[in-house]
């Protein structure tokens, strides 16, 4: 489903007056998306310091490009920052050959998971569970790593994990269930060991 033509009114709108270099328009999209995709990075790499620098130089990236190029390639600015995000990750393992050590439990970058409808029986079940998953994550395969960080941990909808990636909604749809089918068989073979 495309985005709300006001979504999208409001995209132009924004990406008009970045074109333009308004700095204050640029603040605010900073604002409104540095956590997320700071968020983004970290799980990708693993570092937090490296994180926090790849976050400042997608931001710088972003404004060049929209100084630079036309915004055909992405339909909106949130998929053009992810875009921006990935590349910029793609270059960073080119440029130092690392290795994904990211945790889903970082003190400085906690996700809460936990239902507040639950009772305290069914909210330490919920928080074993996460804590296999977690354990389980990195252990996937990269690109299905990638679209469960996409989809529940920053939330992203399949059309812009599609826009982002470059791929048919379709094929994202069917590439998420795949990796969650083999984060549930590791979690599986976590339980019977």
């Amino acid at each position: 489903m495309d985005l709300p033509l006001v979504q999208k009114f409001k995209d132009k709108q924004i990406l008009s007056r970045l074109k333009n270099r308004d700095k204050e328009t640029f603040i605010a999209v900073y604002d409104a998306n540095v956590k997320e995709i700071n968020r983004f990075v970290y799980f990708k790499i693993g570092n937090r310091e490296e994180a926090n620098d790849l976050t400042s130089m997608i931001f710088l990236k972003a404004w060049n490009h929209i100084q630079n190029k036309t915004l055909e390639d992405a339909k909106t600015l949130r998929a053009l920052l992810y875009k921006i995000a990935r590349n910029a990750i793609i270059d960073y393992y080119r440029e130092s050959g690392s290795k994904l050590t990211a945790s889903l439990d970082d003190e400085d970058n906690k996700i809460e998971v936990i239902d507040d409808s639950l009772g305290s029986d069914e909210r330490i079940d919920q928080e074993a569970d996460f804590e296999k998953i977690r354990r389980q994550l990195p252990l996937l395969k990269e690109e299905y790593r990638e679209v469960i960080i996409m989809r529940f941990i920053n939330d992203l909808s399949l059309d812009e994990i599609a826009e982002i990636s470059g791929k048919k909604k379709g094929n994202v749809r069917v590439l998420l269930h795949r990796a969650l089918n083999a984060l549930r068989e590791l979690v599986e073979k976590e339980i019977l060991i």
